[in-house]
This record gives C-alpha cells, structure tokens and sequence, in this order.
C-alpha cells in the first residue's frame, strides 16, 4: 500500500511516517515509479510504535525491541530490556488508575454538594461602601 493509504488506516500522517523510516522503526520497498510501497502488517506496527510513543519510549530504544516483535526471538539483554519497560509502563499504569481513582472521589463529592455556578475558591471580591 501507499504511504497515503498506510497513513489513512493507522491514523498517523505522512510526515511521521517518513520520520519512522528515517529512525529505522518502519520500512518500505519502492516501485518502479520511486514510491513508497508497504505491506499489510504495516498498520498493525504503526500502530503499535505508536502505542509505545504514547508509553514514553523513544524512538532508539523501539527500534531495540523491533527484532523481537518481528521474529519473536531475543538476546538476554534485550529481553531484560522488554521486562524493564513492561514494568516501568505497569508502574505508569498503577499511577494513572490511583489518580483516575481520586479524581472519582472527587466527581461524587461535587456531586453530593451540588455544582455552584462560581468558583469557589474565588476570593470574595468586596463591594464599594
């Protein structure tokens, strides 16, 4: 498929394709003609480069782990590597849900009070007198 095609299906632009290919995350063959031509399992790592962005890895240590996602194989170091940051996006995750978890509280809290039509940690403002 085309990168137009590729960027419409996985939800990235064009550009960032390109830089994807530029950080050796994505490949593609050319035609005959100099265009871009991706194969099917291109969505679905786009996708999923995109996933691990999203997580806080940059782009040097996705290309890493890029040969495991392909073949399924792996060195010690970098499977070592793939548990640290699985671990490290678990941890991120455990943060999010404790604060998803106050942030409920708080919702019910306002809730049961009511919701004022002003702030109410605005100062009162006082009238002239």
């Amino acid at each position: 498929m085309r990168i137009g095609e590729l960027a419409k299906r996985s939800g990235v632009s064009v550009r960032a394709l390109r830089y994807y290919e530029e950080q050796r995350l994505l490949e593609s063959s050319r035609t005959s003609g100099g265009q871009r031509d991706y194969p099917e399992e291109a969505v679905d790592r786009v996708r999923f480069i995109q996933q691990l962005y999203a997580a806080g890895l940059p782009s040097k240590t996705i290309v890493g782990f890029l040969p495991c996602v392909t073949t399924g194989r792996a060195t010690q170091q970098m499977f070592d590597k793939l548990l640290a940051e699985r671990d490290r996006i678990a941890a991120h995750i455990d943060e999010m849900v404790q604060a998803k978890t106050k942030l409920d509280r708080v919702i019910e809290e306002v809730i049961a009070a009511g919701v004022v039509a002003e702030d109410p940690t605005a100062a009162a403002v006082p009238t002239g007198g």
